[in-house]
């Protein structure tokens, strides 16, 4: 069983990385696509809200990547006793780190580096 939990943590940890920010090579292929994805759906159903839904999609795929990576390498690290609690404390360190490479993506579409499809293809 121990091999198991050992493999889950080690998926979930992995998982987690390449979501994180630590992976900022995989940025571009992981979580800018993701947030633009959530950015486009979120288009779908309110124009304006592309910008916000952006940077609120890219912020959440970093912080599911931080608590990934700490819940696998948690379980990876047990020794089936039980998992202790994901601190309030965790939690906020998560945050902190998140909102700095969020503000990153702000930059980012305010100078128009990044923007919606429809603006990469003009209208005929």
């Amino acid at each position: 069983m121990t091999w198991k939990r050992k493999m889950r943590g080690g998926a979930m940890g992995f998982i987690g990385f390449m979501l994180s920010p630590l992976s900022w090579w995989n940025d571009l292929f992981v979580n800018v696509p993701l947030a633009l994805v959530f950015a486009w759906l979120v288009r779908l159903f309110y124009k304006p809200a592309f910008e916000i839904a952006w940077v609120i999609g890219y912020w959440l795929t970093n912080v599911a990547g931080f608590v990934l990576m700490q819940k696998g390498a948690k379980r990876m690290l047990s020794t089936g006793a039980p998992e202790p609690k994901y601190s309030r404390r965790d939690f906020a360190r998560d945050m902190a780190v998140s909102l700095l490479y969020t503000a990153l993506i702000v930059v980012l579409i305010k100078f128009k580096i990044i923007q919606p499809i429809s603006n990469y293809m003009p209208a005929k």
